[in-house]
This record gives structure tokens, sequence and C-alpha cells, in this order.
């Protein structure tokens, strides 16, 4: 009993032992390419084992083999032997046309980029739930009523200066002012200054602009200027441009194209030095030059005046502040020989003191 035991248990280890060699005579064959993939042949195996020849007496503990047990072998191995590995290849192959079948491909068809939506694709207005700026359940008739920030209209005036000048001779008062009315792009643009002595007005700048954004803080101006008081009254187109430069100084320059051939440039900055929150310090340059003379004007050609001012302002808040300051204007070239052929001074020096404010 114990005999036949053993030779089943003999016959179960030899029958997994050759399970195990076919399992790895197979598997390379899986795992080679088409460059070095070599077919494997009957002739290439495992030879058979020929297990009758083995003495397995000899070992200890074990029986002699019985002759049925070889028999049982000899059906296991040739059964190896049967086994036609050049089947193996097989599975190789059908990748390798995989692999150059994707090479067939249209890499056209892939370009996600351009062309026309798929058939699928999610409607746009389907994010918003169905409401539109012109449809849907809360759509009012009549013009689109929604307007973004940029699309609003908005106004502003700032009176720079409104202020009472005290000089050796006399007294005078002068304003110069800002307004602008429209958007963030276009605004209609209006300048005024000028001087008032005497109850009379002694010269006076107004221009009417229209306004164009062309960068961050920088606007295009063009339009009209007119100019008035003493003396006959001149119309000129400007052309011009405002805005902040670096190192925050503000900037407004403009050039003007007259009838008979006159011309004009004007440059005016000026730059806000923050001593406290509330005590601004504001030096003020503003030069004038005009490509012909006109005496009736008392204007000559060339570099005609220049004014350098200082005022400190105390802001009770940021649209109401009143100042104080000097300012000195100087005449030169040929407006200085006019001015002294009437009898007038070519520079002065100006006690001012006013308020600026803005809404």
């Amino acid at each position: 009993m114990q005999i036949k035991e053993r030779k089943k248990m003999m016959n179960t280890r030899m029958k997994l032992l050759a399970v195990v060699l076919a399992a790895l005579s197979v598997s390379p064959a899986w795992a080679q390419t088409d460059a070095t993939a070599m077919p494997m042949t009957t002739d290439d195996a495992m030879p058979a084992m020929d297990h009758s020849g083995m003495d397995h007496s000899t070992m200890p503990d074990m029986p002699a083999v019985q002759p049925e047990m070889k028999h049982d072998m000899s059906d296991s191995m040739g059964g190896m032997l049967g086994m036609d590995h050049g089947n193996a290849s097989a599975p190789q192959q059908s990748m390798d046309g995989m692999s150059q079948g994707g090479n067939t491909m249209d890499q056209g068809k892939m370009n996600m980029q351009g062309g026309s939506a798929p058939a699928d694709a999610r409607d746009p207005h389907a994010y918003s739930g169905g409401y539109t700026l012109e449809s849907g359940p809360y759509s009012r008739p009549g013009p689109r009523e929604l307007r973004l920030g940029d699309e609003h209209n908005f106004g502003s005036l700032l009176v720079d200066r409104l202020e009472r000048g005290y000089t050796r001779d006399s007294n005078d008062t002068a304003y110069d002012m800002q307004a602008w009315f429209g958007r963030d792009y276009d605004r209609l643009v209006f300048k005024a200054e000028g001087d008032i002595a005497k109850g009379k007005l002694q010269e006076a700048r107004t221009e009417l602009l229209w306004g164009h954004a062309i960068a961050t803080f920088w606007d295009t101006q063009a339009g009209m200027r007119y100019d008035s008081g003493v003396g006959p009254d001149r119309g000129w187109l400007a052309f011009g441009v405002q805005g902040l430069a670096p190192y925050w100084f503000g900037v407004d320059a403009a050039a003007y194209v007259g009838n008979n051939g006159r011309t004009a440039l004007r440059l005016g900055t000026e730059y806000e030095l923050l001593l406290t929150q509330k005590l601004v310090l504001q030096p003020r340059v503003e030069v004038n030059w005009y490509g012909k003379s006109d005496a009736v004007r008392g204007v000559g050609a060339g570099l005609s005046e220049a004014q350098a001012g200082l005022r400190l302002r105390y802001e009770f808040t940021r649209q109401f502040a009143p100042y104080i300051g000097v300012e000195r204007t100087g005449k030169f070239g040929q407006t200085a020989n006019l001015a002294r052929a009437e009898g007038e001074s070519t520079g002065v020096t100006r006690w001012v003191a006013g308020v600026r404010f803005w809404f």
C-alpha cells in the first residue's frame, strides 16, 4: 500500500516538473522582438529524458521505480516533445502587425486645433442655464440694459488752481481747470486757464478735446483751442498727449496749428510730493513756444514764456484742499522785447493763496 502511494506521489512530482519545464521553454518566445525572434523547432527543444536509465534505487528511502511509472513519464515527456513551439511567435507577429498598421494612421486627424466644433459640443449658452443678454425668462424688451463697468459714462471736474495772486504792482485772480465726460477709452475733455485783473479778462486759453486712451495712464487728445482776452481772439487746432510719466510726473503736452501759418507748443509738468498723508508739496513748470510772432497779442516767435511755481496744500479730504505758494513768470526772446516796448516787466513773482477741489 505504501509503495503505491509513493509511486503516485512520484508521478505527480514528475508531471509538475514537466509542466514547469514546458512553461519555461514557451515564455522566451513571447518576449522576443522581430529582430531577434528565432522560432523554436522540435530539434531545439529539450531532448526527452530517458528516466528508464536512471537508477532510482540509489536514492535514499526511495524504492525502485516500477515499469508502469516509466510508462507514465514517457507519456508526459512525449507530450512535451509533441508541442509545436513554432506557434509561440504568433503573438509577436500579431503585435508587429498592430505596430505597422498604426503607422498608416492619418496624423492629420489628430490635430485638435482649429476647425469646426464637434457635433456633440456643448452649447456655450448652457453654462448660463439658458440665460443670455437678450433672451430668457427675465429679459426685458427693448435695448440691452446691462452695462459693464467700462461701458458706463462718467464725468469729473478738477479745479487744480483757483487762486488769488499778489505782486508789487497789482493783484489778479487765476484759474486752471479741467473736466471730462465719457468712458475709460474715449471721453470729451474740456480745459480752461486764464487770468483776471482789474475786473477784466487779461488772457484765457480754452480747449475742447476728444481724448482716447493709448496706454496705461496715457491719453491722446485732439480738438480745438480758443484764445481770448486782451487783443484779437485766435483759434487753433490742437493735438497732444496727457498722462503720468515714470516716477509719477504728470505731463500735459500739446501742439497747435492756427491760420496764417501760426504754430505753437505747450509743455506742462507737475509732481506731487507727499510730506504727510494730508500735506502735499506740488512743484509745477509750464513752457510756451510760438513759431510766428503775433505782436497784437504780445507774442514773439521762439521761446515765449515760462512759469515755475511751488504750492503747499493741506487736504482736509482728497476732494478739497486749500494751499499757499509762490510762482515766478518770465518772458523771453521777442516776447520780452514786445513787453519792454509796452513798458511792462519781463519777469514777475506772485505770492498765491487758493483752493484745489474736484468731484
